[in-house]
């Protein structure tokens, strides 16, 4: 079972930057959809950032447009989130995701449904 990776986690104050990156070994990444989930205690799995098999394609939740950027290493199948301006919302374990079914970005972040998930990172924002 392929699951991608993971890393770039932290703890961070609150209008501070982090990185978050996923390397999906043994898969191909160029032409899937791929995306970043966040989950916090008694809530369910949403959607922060999904991009769709076309770069066009692309969605981001209200709270964190223009904020985060999510994008794609193609050659070394690596998916990153870039988190700025970060605030204590954030907190939470952030989950990438990768599927190949063609589906709008945001339904894709919407449908909390994807054939890779990694195993999930922390992120946490306070003072």
């Amino acid at each position: 079972q392929l699951q991608p990776v993971e890393s770039g986690g932290h703890s961070v104050q609150p209008g501070g930057s982090l990185r978050l990156s996923c390397k999906a070994s043994g898969l191909a990444i160029d032409y899937v959809g791929i995306a970043w989930f966040r989950q916090v205690p008694g809530k369910e799995r949403e959607g922060v950032a999904c991009l769709g098999r076309i770069e066009s394609n692309i969605y981001y939740r209200d709270s964190v447009k223009g904020r985060f950027i999510i994008s794609r290493d193609k050659t070394n199948s690596t998916l990153t989130l870039q988190m700025n301006s970060v605030i204590p919302e954030g907190t939470g374990v952030y989950y990438c995701a990768i599927d190949g079914a063609e589906l709008p970005a945001h339904a894709f972040c919407r449908g909390r449904s994807a054939r890779y998930w990694g195993q999930g990172i922390q992120v946490t924002v306070e003072s």
